[in-house]
């Protein structure tokens, strides 16, 4: 679907024209369209509510009204969600062009102009996503083309930012939900270098096996032993047109399908796994949209690679590596393989780019969803300030957060015996997700500003918010981190 977005007082043709109303106040409809009396008036403009008439105008032949519920209470998810309420009736109306006219009164709601526009392209692009890689025939309706328009040049210019940010979420998506043989770690890598191509600001590095064997990444290539698929290092970097303004590293956990090693998961629901790899679609999704929208700031985006199946060369439990930093590792569980990954590449990340401040993002426990179910992302910050900053981010962008604890205990619970660590915890100790954290922590230098999510529960299977939610995959992480570096002071 390609959407267009136009400076106009007036609404242009359309078969399809969505308006928007809020609740208790009348709705405002472009001049010249002649609506069935009382159509308008008798709309109540509660918050997703829709009304829909033919108007036997040829200009204007059908008009969808959506609700956006009290006007003082209209926030970013509101409009985001009434405007894929919009877009998804288009869809299901079949017509393959759609125009969303915003009155003059609506866009100064919710933040203003910018803001608005902003918001409504997210939830129209967002809101028709389909996944379209697999299927000789799609059944789901193909809207073409919609057109939003607005009276105001903030307006326009929000909404084209809202628009690059939503096609990059997309292109996240579009990652996520590719099976595991039609992403291997070479086509994720190769997806990595096609980038860079799209800005002179963005450059891609890929390292082979034989190259982080040589960096001594001893606990990323025991997970990919077991594949006949080889380890990919993904690097990209961006740079800003002007002086930098501060350094952020972005690490990704790229596995491309987890069938849990020799320690094997159940197979029901083992397709799943093709998700794995969502923390490393975020940061390609984040370049996605830096390709598009600038930030003062350079950025890096480290992605291991990899698939944790098994053959005759698997990692076996009670097998001992040695990570790039030099600590050793029993691998206790080869299933928890997302935090070896994630430790070569956060070592590489310190030691090649010197952040400012480091994030990670991985599906890395099932134990996060037990805690927060799966609309909540858990953080570990290092600190107070970064834990406000990523949930003001995520409360903009709709992707919430919520801090967890790490504590000296869970660190020493992860103390081998036989090995400077162990990849798992006591069962005993419980809290399965901050153990993955206090687990990463030994591979975090002493001081650095630093924090890791854990998106297991937020990757996929989320509630639905017409935007996002559903069986497939949320994107999530792309939007939330480009809305930090946005706010970054």
């Amino acid at each position: 679907m390609k959407l267009t977005i136009a400076q106009a007082k007036l609404a242009k043709k359309s078969p399809y024209l969505v308006l928007f109303a809020t609740q208790g106040k009348p709705a405002h409809a472009p001049a010249g369209l002649a609506l069935p009396k009382g159509f308008l008036e008798g709309f109540s403009g509660k918050a997703r509510a829709t009304q829909e008439t033919f108007t036997g105008d040829t200009q204007w032949p059908r008009v969808l009204l959506v609700g956006l519920g009290e006007a003082d209470a209209l926030d970013s998810e509101g409009l985001r969600r009434a405007a894929a309420v919009g877009v998804r009736a288009a869809k299901a109306a079949q017509v393959e062009q759609a125009g969303f006219w915003v009155a003059p009164q609506l866009t100064e709601l919710a933040g203003g102009e910018t803001e608005v526009g902003r918001d409504l392209a997210e939830g129209i692009v967002l809101g028709a996503y389909a996944y379209r890689g697999a299927k000789a025939k799609s059944t789901d309706p193909e809207l073409k083309q919609v057109s939003l328009w607005a009276e105001g040049s903030a307006f326009a210019q929000g909404a084209k930012k809202g628009l690059a940010l939503a096609e990059a979420c997309n292109f996240t998506r579009d990652l996520q939900n590719a099976a595991g043989n039609q992403l291997t770690p070479t086509i994720m890598a190769n997806k990595a270098k096609g980038l860079a191509t799209r800005s002179a600001q963005i450059t891609c590095k890929v390292f082979d096996e034989a190259a982080m064997k040589k960096m001594g990444m001893g606990l990323l290539l025991s997970v990919s032993q077991g594949s006949e698929q080889p380890a990919k290092l993904v690097h990209l970097t961006y740079k800003p047109k002007g002086k930098s303004k501060g350094k952020i590293t972005v690490v990704g956990k790229g596995l491309t399908f987890d069938a849990g090693g020799v320690s094997i998961k159940p197979a029901a629901k083992m397709e799943e796994m093709r998700y794995d790899m969502s923390g490393g679609a975020a940061v390609l999704g984040l370049f996605h949209a830096l390709a598009d929208v600038a930030v003062p700031f350079e950025v890096h985006g480290i992605v291991g690679c990899t698939e944790n199946v098994i053959n005759g060369e698997a990692t076996k439990p009670g097998d001992i590596h040695v990570g790039m930093n030099g600590t050793s590792v029993e691998i206790q569980n080869t299933d928890a393989e997302g935090r070896l990954v994630l430790a070569d590449c956060l070592t590489y990340a310190q030691t090649k780019t010197k952040p400012d401040t480091l994030f990670d993002l991985a599906t890395l426990t099932g134990a996060v969803i037990v805690a927060l179910g799966h609309e909540l992302t858990g953080i570990f910050p290092s600190n107070d300030g970064l834990r406000d900053a990523l949930q003001d981010a995520g409360q903009r962008v709709g992707e919430l957060c919520w801090p967890l604890p790490l504590l000296p205990v869970h660190k020493e619970a992860m103390r081998g015996e036989v090995a400077d660590l162990k990849n798992i915890g006591p069962g005993t100790l419980g809290a399965g997700s901050t153990q993955g954290a206090a687990f990463l922590s030994y591979f975090v230098e002493e001081g650095q500003e630093w924090c890791h999510l854990d998106i297991a529960g937020t990757a996929w299977g989320t509630s639905s918010r017409d935007w996002a939610g559903g069986s497939l995959g949320t994107g999530i992480g792309t939007r939330l981190l480009m809305e930090y570096l946005e706010r970054r002071k």
